[in-house]
């Protein structure tokens, strides 16, 4: 997080536009006095009569700055294939339903990165140190357990409590890198031959997943961050940040938890939050795409034969392949949250060809994994929530997560129009990224910037590609202009 005082540039200050972001999309930045009384009565010690799971060399793996640990990783090979165990933080031992602490992040349901600062949904203490998976010590956990067999299907999975103690907390940035044979190992994974070994076992298990998945259809997207390059406070220029062989492990381990948490609560017959992305509306369109490059795709929606086409297309041109998955992934539209009954038909995710999935992985950061954690304790006894009571918690989550999302686009937008004002005049390559009745957006490949095309947008529809202009870059307002060369 950075200072206000040191966020004000060309007369703009920043972390204040965010903080006021947050107030006009319905989010409430500021903890109220209950929430602060409550936090100094909460003392996490793991309950001893849970399962002992801490002599296992748990690791983690994250962003370089990041505090909020939510899980931890930890891998065998087995005669059935890899057990591969995702301990999840027991957020809920130390937020009791309906707590001062709950009732908030019940409102705000997320945490939102805006940037120049974060707006956790939970207070700090609690998220980046209590209940976060970090090194400090023996933390309770929500430990899923499954069985990786060597087709990558899932051939056992269970969920149940346990403690733990994350023995190497790792970034993306120092051991992506190594696990793709281009750096040298950080320094705790240099340390420790046990470790290397775990880490190369969990990534093979996480690739056996990952073929597993795209055999199925599931769609695989390149793509590509904004990153503010800050120096002595002030933006100094905007990069792109992409996924790495480490983040794709851990995004494949996080999909599997979930699929398998999701199970569990289906096969215990009991109401829960599913999380879905339904089949694209915009598929005529996602076929005229994929008709541009020579492909042919069903007339009806299918994972399959877009994974394919997308395949294709990184294999044909992986340099511009950002283009089409960032277009893909535009016109497929957001997920959403919804409420499951017994019974009901599933909507499953077409991006991830999963029929049963939920949000489970990340109780620190978001309200619909806490509650998730919360049905999974209650099996076998009373349900924490009714069915309106979760069909009225998956209504707010989605709707927040929308409004968290224009935080997050309108902020990066402040921060890029810092970032670019060097460069105005400049040209660059561009993809359209969006086509409304307020204009048409495109997306700059380097930096990764989207702004307006005030110029030569007629004829346009979202994949289009072009070059660009850059006409001028306004922090006040987040505009970012461009003219089509």
């Amino acid at each position: 997080m950075l200072p206000s005082e040191f966020m004000a540039q060309n007369g703009f200050n920043l972390v204040a536009a965010a903080r006021q972001e947050m107030i006009e999309r319905g989010f409430s930045p500021d903890f109220p006095p209950e929430v602060e009384q409550q936090l100094k009565t909460i003392h996490t010690q793991p309950d001893r009569s849970l399962r002992d799971m801490t002599s296992l060399l748990w690791s983690s793996i994250d962003n370089d700055d990041s505090r909020d640990l939510d899980q931890i990783e930890w891998a065998e090979r087995t005669a059935g294939g890899v057990r591969v165990l995702v301990a999840i933080a027991d957020v809920d031992s130390a937020v009791g339903k309906g707590t001062p602490i709950d009732t908030h992040a019940a409102h705000e349901t997320t945490t939102v990165y805006a940037g120049v600062r974060n707006f956790p949904m939970l207070p700090e203490r609690l998220s980046t140190d209590l209940t976060s998976l970090s090194e400090s010590g023996d933390r309770a956990a929500v430990v899923i357990d499954m069985l990786v067999a060597a087709d990558g299907s899932i051939a056992s999975g269970s969920v149940y409590r346990a403690v733990t103690r994350n023995r190497a907390q790792l970034t993306y940035s120092a051991v992506g890198p190594w696990l793709e044979g281009t750096g040298a190992p950080p320094a705790k994974v240099a340390a420790s031959a046990d470790l290397q070994a775990q880490l190369k076992l969990q990534d093979e298990a996480a690739h056996t997943l990952r073929d597993a998945r795209g055999r199925l259809g599931a769609l695989s997207f390149d793509r590509v961050e904004t990153q503010a390059v800050v120096s002595d406070g002030h933006v100094g220029d905007v990069t792109a940040r992409r996924q790495n062989r480490a983040s794709k492990l851990i995004e494949d381990f996080m999909i599997a938890a979930n699929e398998v948490m999701a199970r569990t609560l289906r096969d215990a017959g009991v109401s829960s939050i599913r999380r879905v992305v339904k089949a694209p509306e915009r598929w005529p369109r996602i076929m005229e795409l994929a008709e541009h490059y020579g492909e042919k795709l069903p007339p009806d929606p299918d994972s399959g034969a877009l994974n394919a086409f997308l395949t294709r297309r990184k294999q044909a041109d992986p340099v511009h392949y950002p283009d089409v998955s960032l277009s893909v992934l535009k016109l497929m539209g957001p997920g959403e949250y919804v409420m499951s009954r017994k019974g009901d038909t599933e909507q499953g995710h077409f991006g991830l060809a999963a029929h049963d999935y939920t949000h489970s992985t990340a109780p620190n950061r978001r309200f619909a994994d806490l509650v998730t954690q919360r049905l999974l304790k209650s099996l076998g006894g009373a349900p924490p929530y009714t069915d309106d009571e979760l069909d009225a918690i998956a209504r707010n989550c989605t709707l927040k997560e929308d409004a968290a999302r224009k935080v997050q686009r309108d902020m990066n937008k402040r921060i890029c129009a810092v970032g670019l004002l060097p460069r105005v005049g400049q040209s660059f390559s561009a993809v359209v990224t969006g086509v409304t009745p307020k204009g048409v957006f495109v997306r700059v490949l380097d930096p990764p910037v989207e702004g307006r095309l005030m110029r030569g947008e007629h004829g346009l529809d979202v994949g289009d590609r072009l070059h660009v202009t850059l006409l001028a870059a306004d922090p006040q307002r987040g505009f970012i202009d461009f003219g089509r060369n």
